[in-house]
Formats: structure tokens, C-alpha cells, sequence
């Protein structure tokens, strides 16, 4: 068995073949058995088998997009819980997005972040206001709510005013460092929300606590998007945007940057490194992310108010940072979909199933330990159990080693090819 284990790691034919057959399997599960959550989460988990296997880049790709776009979407759309599964893997997306921005800001230029979630309440506001009828409240001209035409240029709106706030969160912070800097970003991030909750006067900008409600939702070629399978393939097509900007920031002269800061500032400042505009580059970059997202939640749930916006969802972001990997793109985007998944789909249909035991009388639990009230007990002692058994994170960050004789022999304006997971290199785009 052994022996048949190590032929296949070493054989990229055996591991696309059995990967096929996995992807077909689990889609049929799914495709027949519409209720089952168990085929849902094993189709998504063949993204984590994929990332593991010794396929080209561009292969790993196509498969991904085949699952995401095609077999995905097409397995699940033959039941009732279509919307729910779509549903979830939309949120899913929304989170590894956000995640992705504070890895940027946490785990590559080592900034400890507790208020990143304010990022995610600007770009919801920003569209939300002129979405709404708000917007006429303050301004005196034009004529709102804007259409839904509009969804997508603020989509870019809330990205750049998001970053604007991250350079404006980052100007305060360049004096403060460690526990300090996360004391500074928790205030910034309950201030922008305390901001939002009371700026319903003297002139009535955000409505206060009651919320912004009746949203107008995205629109595109007359085709209304009001569903969470709609959103999905929005949510996937920027995602993808996302994924590619910070693989590339990674390994580009910034990312190399924000890397010598987070190691050691003298060092990084000694060897010319400007330290004010490279911190200021990784909180308005990671903030962006953030606002994108903002701009789509808003949408999807028609509703913002200054609630969707605490300090627990800040640390919730942080926790999939930390839970994935800090640094490691990979294991945020694992960490990110792991957590959401816990939370929307797993521990609720844990808790609903004993539920309907101990109403059938099959089982009888105490009222003090309910399953509604034993889930953030059950969710905190799992990421308890990942963090003394993977302290480092489920996949941890790993540095591009080039073999310098190589690089002596490459001719000029080429590229060196390295394996993935060879023995001693790792290829940067892997």
C-alpha cells in the first residue's frame, strides 16, 4: 500500500486520474442526493486535493474553473437547496476575499489589524446610500436610488474610498507598533461604526441605527440580480481578480517589501526601504479588497446596518488569517472556507439534527446544553484544537528558494521554471 502511495505522489498522470474520478463521483453524489451536505463539502474539498497535487499551474486552473463555474453550479441546482448551497459558497467567497486583504496588511507586512472590517462597512455604505433613497437626503441634486446599472462602477468606487480610509487608518499607525497598533486599529474600527450609527444627524447621511433597507440590486443586460446564485459567479469573477493581484503583490518588489518590514523594520529601512509608503501601500491595498466586498454584501443582502459591523467580525477575519496560515495565500483561502463552512452550513446542521432528536425523544438534552446554545462552545474548542496541533497554520507560508546556479546560467529577460514541491525549491507562482 505504501509502495502504491509513493507511485502515485510522484505521478502526475495517476493523480489527475484519480482526481477525475473524485470530481465525478462527488458531482453524481451531489446531482442525486440534493440534500446531502456531505456530497456538497466533498466536492468543494477536491479544490483542497487539486492544490495538493503535482499538476502544471495552468492545469490546476482549468480543473478549478471547471468545478467552480460548471459542476458546482450544476450539481446542486436540482433540488430545493440550491439557493442555500449557493448561499453559502458565496459568503465563502466574500470571507477568503476579505481575508486575503488583511493577509496582505497581518501576514505579509506584519501589521496587526483589529479593525479591518470597517474597510468592509465603507464599501457597503458607499453603495447602500446611493443605492437607496438616502442619498437624497443630503444631496442636492440627482435623482435616487441610482439603478442597478450602477452596482458595478461602485464596485470600483468602493474599492479606491476603501483604500483612501486604509491610507487614512495608516497615517495614525506609523508611530505605534505590536500590541499598541492593535489597540489603535480596534479603535479605528468601533469608531467608524459608532460613526455610521449615529450619522443620522444633524443631517441624516447613514439613518442611524435603523439601517439602510430596499437596497436596489445589481443589474446587467436587463437581467435583475436578486439570488445567491447570482452573486456566486460575481463573487467568483472578482475573487479571481483578487487571487491573481495578490499572488503577483507577493513576489513583486512591494511584496518583498512589506516581507523585509514585517522581519525587521532598522533592517528593512537600512537597506532602503521606505517605510511609511510601504506600510501605507499594504493597508490601502488590503483595505480595497475589503471594500469590493462591501459593495457586494450590501447588494446581496439589500439590508446594511451599523450591527454587520462589530468587532467580532474583525476577529473573525483575523481568526482565518491565523487559522490558515499568516503569509500563506493557500491556507487563507482554506482557513477563510473552513471557518465560514463551521459556521453557515456544519455546526447548524449539527445543531439542527440533534434538535430533531431530542424532539422526537430519542435523545433529551438539558435545556442548559441546547445545541443552539452549545455551538460557539463547539466552534471555539475546534479552533482551539487547530491552533495546539497546527500552530503554524493548516498550510503554512513557504519562501521561493532559487538555485543560484541557475540563475548564474539564465540569459537575460527569461524565466526559471521550478518544480512546486521538488525537494528544495519552490516555484513562486505554484
Amino acid at each position: 500500500m505504501n509502495s502504491y502511495l509513493e507511485k502515485v505522489k510522484h505521478n502526475k498522470l495517476a493523480q489527475g486520474v484519480l482526481l477525475a474520478l473524485y470530481i465525478l463521483v462527488t458531482s453524481l453524489s451531489l446531482y442525486l442526493a440534493q440534500k446531502s451536505v456531505i456530497a456538497f463539502l466533498l466536492l468543494l474539498s477536491s479544490l483542497l486535493l487539486l492544490h495538493f497535487t503535482k499538476l502544471s499551474y495552468a492545469t490546476k486552473w482549468v480543473v478549478a474553473g471547471l468545478v467552480l463555474v460548471v459542476l458546482l453550479p450544476l450539481s446542486a441546482s436540482q433540488g430545493m437547496a440550491y439557493q442555500s448551497y449557493m448561499e453559502v459558497v458565496t459568503l465563502v467567497g466574500i470571507y477568503v476575499a476579505m481575508a486575503l486583504g488583511l493577509n496582505i496588511v497581518v501576514g505579509l507586512a506584519g501589521l496587526l489589524d483589529l479593525g479591518f472590517v470597517a474597510f468592509f462597512a465603507v464599501g457597503a455604505y458607499t453603495y447602500g446610500i446611493f443605492a437607496t433613497a438616502q442619498a437624497a437626503e443630503f444631496m442636492p441634486f440627482g435623482t435616487f436610488p441610482l439603478g442597478g446599472e450602477s452596482f458595478w462602477i461602485f464596485i470600483l468606487l468602493g474599492c479606491f474610498v476603501a483604500a483612501l480610509f486604509g491610507i487614512l487608518l495608516g497615517i495614525p499607525v506609523l508611530r505605534v507598533k505590536g500590541d499598541y497598533l492593535a489597540i489603535v486599529t480596534l479603535g479605528f474600527g468601533e469608531i467608524i461604526r459608532i460613526v455610521f450609527n449615529n450619522l443620522d444627524r444633524p443631517v441624516n447621511i447613514t439613518n442611524g441605527a435603523m439601517g439602510l433597507s430596499s437596497i436596489t440590486p445589481p443589474q446587467l443586460f436587463g437581467i435583475t440580480f436578486i439570488y445567491p446564485s447570482q452573486f456566486y459567479f460575481i463573487v467568483l469573477a472578482i475573487l479571481v481578480i483578487v487571487f491573481l493581484s495578490v499572488r503577483r503583490l507577493e513576489y513583486s518588489k512591494i511584496g518583498r517589501s512589506w516581507k523585509a518590514v514585517r522581519e525587521n523594520e532598522i533592517a528593512a529601512q537600512s537597506m532602503g526601504i521606505h517605510l511609511v509608503r510601504t506600510k501605507l501601500t499594504a493597508f490601502a491595498v488590503g483595505a480595497s479588497f475589503s471594500g469590493m466586498m462591501g459593495v457586494v454584501f450590501a447588494a446581496k443582502q439589500t439590508f446594511v446596518d451599523p450591527t454587520s459591523f462589530t468587532l467580532l467580525e474583525s476577529i473573525t477575519i483575523l481568526v482565518m488569517v491565523i487559522l490558515g496560515g499568516m503569509g500563506s495565500v493557500p491556507g487563507v483561502i482554506l482557513g477563510a472556507a473552513i471557518m465560514t463552512i463551521l459556521n453557515m452550513q456544519v455546526l447548524t446542521e449539527i445543531t439542527n439534527w440533534l434538535n430533531q432528536l431530542s424532539l422526537s425523544g430519542v435523545i433529551s438534552i438539558p435545556d442548559a446544553l441546547s445545541p443552539a446554545k452549545m455551538q460557539r462552545f463547539i466552534f471555539g474548542a475546534i479552533l482551539i484544537l487547530f491552533a495546539l496541533y497546527r500552530p503554524q497554520g493548516l498550510l503554512p507560508a513557504k519562501n521561493p528558494i532559487f538555485n543560484k546556479e541557475l540563475l548564474k546560467k539564465k540569459p537575460k529577460n527569461t524565466e526559471i521554471s521550478l518544480p512546486k514541491e521538488g525537494a528544495n525549491y519552490v516555484h513562486p507562482n505554484s
